[in-house]
C-alpha cells in the first residue's frame, strides 16, 4: 500500500513556484505512520487534545507523583477516521502524573491611583501538574 500517489510526491519533494523549484517542503509530506486514536477531554474545566505519549501540562490536580488518574469526561474521540461525539463516547483517559506541582509564570496586578499615594500589588503564580497520556481506551 502506498502513502502517497505520484503526484504527491512531487510536490512532497519541493515547493514550487513559477516553475521553479524552491526548497523542501516539509508541510506535505506528513505520513501517517500507524493508527493513533484523538481525544477531546475535559480536566478541570478546560478542553484537551490528546494521544497517547502526550505531555501535558494541566491545573493543578490531586495526586503524587507517579500516581496514574483516570479522566472519563471524554467529549469526542478520533480513531483512525471514526469520529464519535457526544453521548456515543465511551472511552477513558488514563494518565501518568510526572510533576505533581509546577509553578507557572508571576502574574502581577498593580493598582494605582495618580497624585493620591494609592499604590496595591498583587501577585499570583498558578499551579500546575505535569501528566502523561499513556492510553486512550
Amino acid at each position: 500500500m502506498a502513502l502517497f500517489s505520484p503526484n504527491a510526491v512531487i510536490k512532497c519533494i519541493f515547493f514550487q513556484k513559477h516553475g521553479l523549484i524552491l526548497k523542501l517542503n516539509p508541510y506535505l509530506c506528513r505520513p501517517k505512520f500507524g493508527n493513533f486514536m484523538l481525544a477531546v477531554v475535559k480536566i478541570a474545566g478546560q478542553q484537551f487534545k490528546v494521544k497517547a505519549g502526550d505531555s501535558l501540562y494541566v491545573p493543578h490536580i490531586e495526586g503524587k507523583t507517579g500516581d496514574s488518574v483516570e479522566f472519563s469526561e471524554v467529549l469526542m474521540t478520533d480513531n483512525d477516521g471514526n469520529v464519535a461525539m457526544g453521548s456515543d463516547v465511551k472511552a477513558v483517559v488514563t494518565a501518568e502524573i510526572i510533576s505533581d506541582l509546577v509553578k507557572g509564570d508571576k502574574v502581577i496586578a498593580f493598582k494605582m491611583k495618580r497624585r493620591k499615594g494609592f499604590r496595591k500589588k498583587h501577585g499570583h503564580r498558578t499551579q500546575y501538574t505535569h501528566i502523561k497520556v499513556t492510553a486512550i481506551a
